[in-house]
């Protein structure tokens, strides 16, 4: 059996149950339905959502380790070895000892890892702009502003 691409189609009597006043739950609806249609392109990668995140900040300057990956992700640091093992499997990835504490890992990208993620992102982005296509450019940038001031 197949999902439906729009997880509301036929929901639309639930649209005023009381628990659609309920942020926790809004959250977590639009976060679910967001990662399913990015997960829905990312797999013609070979990707999901949590491989794209650890690649994107993996991309970034900041030098992440394990531990900061899965403290700043809110994942089990299990989760964040496993993604990280695919990653490395495909080539994307590089463990390296971290200078300031050789005990640690920095996870580095390789130039396949760097290819890939550009390939990801601009998925994520299409994904994105679909997800959000109700909202206006200005409401989007106030979601995330909003968005970002509950995370940290």
């Amino acid at each position: 059996m197949t999902m439906p691409t729009d997880p509301s189609a036929g929901l639309e009597r639930l649209l005023e149950a009381e628990l659609t006043t309920e942020p926790v739950f809004l959250m977590a609806r639009a976060a679910s339905t967001g990662s399913s249609a990015a997960n829905r392109k990312l797999a013609q990668l070979e990707l999901k959502v949590r491989h794209y995140s650890v690649l994107a900040l993996a991309c970034g300057e900041e030098q992440l380790t394990q531990r900061e990956l899965s403290q700043f992700l809110v994942l089990d640091p299990s989760q964040i070895v496993a993604i990280l093992d695919d990653l490395e499997r495909r080539g994307a990835v590089e463990r390296r000892t971290d200078p300031r504490d050789r005990r640690s890992k920095i996870i580095a990208p390789t130039a396949a890892g760097r290819k890939l993620y550009a390939q990801a992102r601009l998925l994520v982005e299409n994904s994105t702009a679909e997800s959000l296509s109700p909202l206006s450019p200005a409401e989007r940038e106030e979601l995330s502003r909003l968005l970002k001031k509950v995370a940290f």
